[in-house]
Parts: structure tokens; C-alpha cells; sequence
């Protein structure tokens, strides 16, 4: 029989060697989610393409202005003069996958390489046949975010807003129980006056698009709801890259994810100097799905583009390793990412729903 003492070393080592196999609780407690429809892998990890800043084939009425903001001799200098945020910052001490010149591919595998099957793939971890359109039709699969709201950690303290009238619907906000504020629709956030005006903004100002509300209105309508509402997860949908793609602007394509890139700036910033927050938020970005190939097929995505099924994501946070951009490694894919933000806070989410993709392990330190 063992004496006391015997047990209480035995106690000790029992404990040492859980402690030592036990997964360590991730530092992440809050997400935000920034997505950006549409834009390209070949912007993010190259820069602006030559063959695109013309008049012919991306309508740019100014050249030499167009070159001087965004034309650089390499593709290093290009890309870091059109996403300077998501390369002196998220790169550097987070991660990015996708590019496919270096050995990363990351695609979506809906095969439908459009936005409300990009969304679901997203934000459910699986792809659904039965989502085969951008209607407005209530979505049937709970997303991570409604899965995360259910529980009592996070409940009341999700929130999402998407430039794109259709977010309600994506996430079936009646169902779903979390503020979803999308469009034109105005925000209800009593006393907060820069958010008045930005409604009416909403309201009064140019629909360029009939479904879908400039970014930075959107955007900064969200950051005020983030600063007075401190939700633990945030989801913010942009959408310019992909209206201005359609249109085949390309100057006011790179323009739009040269502001995206700032609005990241400004959102992890705030989440900077928040207690909280600080040292204890991962930001996640990605797009929905990408686009074909210059000088006509950029303009254009779906099942008849096959090269629009290649997109990217990005990572930033306490929990991810900092290695940089991603190279020579196994594809990741569209339907991890769910799974990936849930265990980022410590959260088994394929456990829950069998069919989603498992979490990317790269992202969260063992």
C-alpha cells in the first residue's frame, strides 16, 4: 500500500502528464470576420495586373494615375502597395494561403463559384446542392455563427453586417437570434449620432447598386456598432470587388480593395486599444469565391469559369503561428474555415455537425 506521500508524488505526476498531452486553451475570445466579395488571389498575392490597367480591357480612363498608385516593378512591391495591412501586418505575423505560383491552392468546393453558395460553404462548413441561386430564400443550415450564439458564452454578443441585402437570408436572421443589418437598411443603435448620419447617408446617398450599399458605409456603421456594442464576434461582409469587377472597372476594383485593406487597418487598430479585445481577438478575411483570368475572364465567376473556384484567406491572432505566407503545403479549402473559427476559441464544431470540414491545424497552436 502506498504511504501518503507515495500518493501525492503519484497525485503530482498525473496531473504533470495531463497538463503536459492536454490541448492548451486557446487566448483567442473574439472573432472578427471580414470577407470582400470577389477578389482575386492574383491581386492579393501579385498586385495590380498590367494587362488590366488599360483602357481596352479594364476600362481605366487614367493610366499614369491608375501605374503610379499601384504599379511597382515586383510583384513583392505591388501587392504591398495595393493591401498594405495585409502584408506589413497579417502576412508577417499571421498566416495567408493561396497562392498558387508558390504551392498553395485554396479553393471552394461548391462548385457554384458564386456568393450565397460561397457564403453558406463559409459559414456552415459544408457545401449544399440545394443552394443553387442568389434568391432571397431563407437559408436552411445553421451557420457557425447561429451555432456560436446558441451557446451561452456567446449569446447575445454576435453580430454581422454584409453591404449585400441578401446577408439576412444567408444567415436566416429570424432564426438565427443575432442582429444581421445589411443594405439600405437602416441601424438602430438610439443616441449614437455619427451611426444617424451614416443612416442617412444610406437613405439619401446615391444606389449605384439596388442590393447592395457602398463599403465604407457599411463598414464604419459596423465599427461603431463593434465599439459600443463590443459583440465577442463580429462578421462584416464587403462587397465593391466584386460590383466593380462585373463592371469591369479595374481602377475602382483595385480601389475597393485598397479600402478594404484600410478598413482591416482601422478594425484591428480599434481592437488595439480596447481592453478585451487587445491580445485576445483573431481577425480572420477571406472572399466567397474568385474570378477567371485576364484580359475578359476577371470580369466573370461561376460554373462556366473554372479558375473562379481559386480563392485566399488570411489569419491574424494570439492562437496562429506567425508563418507568414503559406508555400509548397496541402491545399486548404473553403468548408475548413468554419470549423477553423470555431476552434480558435476553443470551440468543436465538427463534432456538432459531422459535415463540416475540420479545422485548418495550422492556424492554432498545438
Amino acid at each position: 500500500m502506498l504511504t501518503s506521500a507515495q500518493r501525492a508524488i503519484v497525485l503530482a505526476l498525473t496531473i504533470a502528464s495531463f497538463a503536459a498531452v492536454a490541448p492548451a486553451q486557446p487566448k483567442t475570445k473574439n472573432i472578427i470576420f471580414v470577407m470582400t466579395d470577389g477578389l482575386r488571389w492574383q491581386e492579393v498575392f501579385n498586385g495590380a495586373e498590367e494587362s488590366l490597367m488599360t483602357k481596352e480591357n479594364g476600362a481605366v480612363s487614367d493610366i499614369p494615375g491608375l501605374k503610379k498608385a499601384y504599379w511597382r516593378d515586383t510583384p513583392e512591391a505591388r501587392r504591398a502597395a495595393l493591401m498594405p495591412f495585409v502584408w506589413s501586418v497579417m502576412s508577417k505575423n499571421g498566416q495567408i494561403y493561396g497562392n498558387r505560383n508558390r504551392g498553395s491552392d485554396a479553393f471552394v468546393t461548391n462548385g457554384r463559384n458564386f456568393s450565397y453558395p460561397g457564403y453558406n460553404e463559409t459559414l456552415c462548413g459544408f457545401p449544399d446542392p440545394g443552394i443553387n441561386s442568389n434568391d432571397k430564400i431563407p437559408n436552411p443550415n445553421v451557420t457557425v455563427l447561429e451555432w456560436l450564439n446558441g451557446k451561452p458564452a456567446y449569446h447575445g454578443k454576435v453580430a454581422a453586417f454584409g453591404a449585400w441585402d441578401v446577408f439576412p437570408f444567408i444567415f436566416n436572421w429570424q432564426r438565427a437570434g443575432f442582429l444581421v443589418n445589411s443594405g439600405y437598411d437602416p441601424l438602430t443603435l438610439g443616441g449614437n449620432a455619427r451611426v444617424d448620419v451614416l443612416n442617412q447617408v444610406r437613405t439619401e446617398g446615391p444606389h449605384v447598386w439596388p442590393d447592395e450599399v457602398f463599403d465604407p458605409i457599411l463598414f464604419h456603421t459596423a465599427l461603431e456598432y463593434f465599439k459600443e456594442a463590443k459583440p465577442r464576434i463580429l462578421y462584416i461582409s464587403l462587397g465593391e470587388t466584386d460590383e466593380w469587377a462585373h463592371a469591369g472597372n479595374y481602377a475602382q476594383y483595385l480601389d475597393s480593395a485598397h479600402r478594404v485593406d484600410a478598413h482591416l487597418k482601422t478594425l484591428w487598430d480599434t481592437v488595439q486599444s480596447m481592453p478585451g479585445y487587445r491580445d485576445q481577438t483573431t481577425l480572420i478575411f477571406t472572399p466567397d469565391h474568385g474570378r477567371g483570368d485576364a484580359p475578359v475572364g476577371w470580369k466573370s465567376h461561376g460554373e462556366k469559369v473554372p479558375a473562379s473556384k481559386y480563392i485566399w484567406m488570411a489569419f491574424l491572432g494570439p492562437d496562429t503561428p506567425a508563418l507568414g505566407e503559406r508555400s509548397q503545403i496541402s491545399a486548404v479549402t473553403q468548408n475548413q474555415i468554419a470549423a477553423t473559427l470555431a476552434a480558435l476559441l476553443g470551440e468543436n464544431y465538427q463534432a456538432a455537425v459531422p459535415k463540416a470540414a475540420p479545422p485548418i491545424t495550422d492556424i492554432i497552436k498545438k
